[in-house]
């Protein structure tokens, strides 16, 4: 055989195999860029929300079976134990909505978590951390290379960044309390994330026990006056609480002369009592 056909057969070769081993390369590539990209998985957490917490009041609220999720600690704690090991540059590469699904997620579990190392001898939430302490201010959460608090994730990653400009984590994020809104169900998912968050929203504002109209006043959670500069971050157009409230006016009950009446001023609010007890089962 010439040099010339040998060396011919050997650049077919390399050629052939270089056509096999590419679509191999491109192949692991845009599977390690959608791992990246792909939700955390929140199913052990899902689970333990699916057993230990019912839905009342057709889904306005909900109660939370403490002495379940107790029997289930291990679980509680193993997922913790997971979300504790993303590390920041790989949260940093997720959307946003799978990064403030992950964060209501490890806020919820993590309340869960600090009302089992008190209970069943509490009355409330607000019972952890005594006279003096604040049971939202204890650093027990591992995340992001950070031990942190239940502020440091609401006030500080969710509401500080500025990235998220959501209102209803309000609704979503849960405070272990009667009067605040229900813990969902099921775990938040990034392919679900906007879908939940108008579910919860629409229907604490349902609930007639923290919000309603009363004559021309309109009564609603002291939560929209804690955080009232929420309401007002141009939020899908809403530049003002009265024009967020608004936007829920069918789960408000209001019909279009009191929802005109809300948006033009004409309707004064005042702030419902809060519940702190515990919301359990």
């Amino acid at each position: 055989m010439s040099i010339s056909n040998r060396s011919t057969q050997r650049f077919a070769k390399r050629s052939i195999k270089g056509l096999l081993v590419q679509p191999v390369i491109a192949a692991a590539i845009l599977l390690s860029s959608t791992a990246a990209f792909a939700d955390f998985n929140h199913s052990s957490w899902d689970s333990l929300l699916n057993k230990n917490v019912t839905m009342t009041n057709g889904g306005k609220a909900s109660v939370v079976n403490y002495a379940g999720m107790k029997a289930d600690q291990a679980k509680l704690d193993s997922y913790m134990a997971a979300t504790s090991k993303v590390s920041q540059s790989e949260f940093n590469k997720w959307s946003k909505d799978e990064q403030l699904a992950f964060l209501i997620n490890v806020y919820n579990a993590g309340t869960v978590e600090l009302v089992l190392t008190k209970y069943p001898g509490i009355k409330s939430i607000k019972d952890i951390g005594g006279v003096f302490g604040s049971p939202w201010k204890q650093n027990f959460i591992s995340l992001l290379g950070k031990t942190r608090s239940l502020d440091d994730i609401e006030h500080n990653l969710i509401r500080g960044s500025k990235r998220y400009n959501e209102p209803r984590i309000h609704f979503a994020v849960n405070c272990a309390s009667i009067g605040c809104p229900a813990l969902l169900d099921d775990a938040f998912t990034a392919s679900k994330l906007d879908k939940q968050l108008e579910q919860v929203t629409s229907k604490f504002l349902a609930d007639s026990s923290r919000n309603r109209l009363k004559g021309s006043t309109l009564e609603v959670s002291p939560i929209f006056k804690w955080y009232k500069e929420d309401f007002e971050t141009n939020w899908r157009g809403t530049k003002d609480l009265e024009g967020f409230l608004g936007r829920y006016s069918s789960s408000l009950g209001l019909n279009k002369s009191q929802t005109a009446d809300l948006k033009s001023g004409k309707t004064k609010i005042s702030y419902t009592n809060y519940d702190w007890n515990l919301n359990k089962k």
